[in-house]
């Protein structure tokens, strides 16, 4: 079976709870797409778990992002030219949580760090999967500055993981084709922690992170949804 899930934000026993309640095992993939870190207390043990995991596929998302211009430069001592000042990339991703993955990720050994920070940089953009006669496009936010005739591979990162998809909105005119994507909490545009379905849209972060949330798992095979 083919699962997404997004959101985690640190969440690790939400993230094994979910894994036990799906029955996860060697013959299913998993597809993470976006904000595996920050908010949450445990982002480094869940990201040791999905790198031991040869099927689990992750997806880069706005929290990977930042602290990706971050960790870099503090722990693998890239000192390449940045377009920001390091101090005020830093400022940015401790107010949106970031405290919480720099203190996991500096409790883990020298050679663990390194790992973890490599294995954040090989997130992709996006991932495509066609089960049947569906054709599924999963990313983490949406698309910015969205035509139906743009490529996928022309989309930058940026634009890949800010944008805030609109149900009501279809971007696709074949209705074979559906966009998963997270970033939006559902909870502030349905009033419920329940996955959204509309317009060939499938908004999937239900909050996690969030005392009322939950997280989220959608089997792609059967549209079977999980919640824990």
């Amino acid at each position: 079976m083919n699962y997404v899930m997004s959101d985690i934000h640190g969440m690790y026993d939400k993230y094994m709870k979910m894994l036990e309640l799906i029955g996860f095992s060697d013959d299913d993939d998993l597809f993470v797409i976006g904000d595996v870190v920050d908010r949450g207390e445990h982002p480094a043990e869940i990201l040791l778990d999905m790198m031991r995991r040869p099927n689990v596929f992750p997806i880069i998302g706005n929290h990977e992002l930042m602290a990706l211009s971050v960790l870099d430069v503090m722990f693998s001592g890239e000192k390449g030219e940045a377009s920001v000042p390091v101090e005020a990339m830093l400022g940015d991703w401790l107010m949106n949580g970031g405290a919480f993955t720099l203190e996991s990720i500096a409790r883990l050994s020298e050679a663990q760090r390194l790992d973890v920070i490599d294995y954040l940089s090989e997130f992709v953009n996006y991932e495509t999967l066609d089960i049947g006669e569906k054709s599924f496009i999963l990313v983490h936010s949406g698309f910015e500055h969205f035509r139906p005739d743009r490529s996928l591979s022309d989309y930058r990162v940026e634009e890949l993981v800010w944008y805030r998809t609109n149900p009501a909105v279809r971007y696709f005119e074949d209705e074979n084709i559906f966009v998963v994507s997270g970033h939006t909490p559902t909870l502030t545009m349905s009033g419920k922690t329940e996955i959204i379905h509309g317009n060939g849209n499938i908004l999937i972060d239900c909050g996690a992170c969030f005392p009322e949330g939950r997280l989220a798992c959608l089997c792609l095979d059967t549209m079977e949804e999980f919640y824990v």
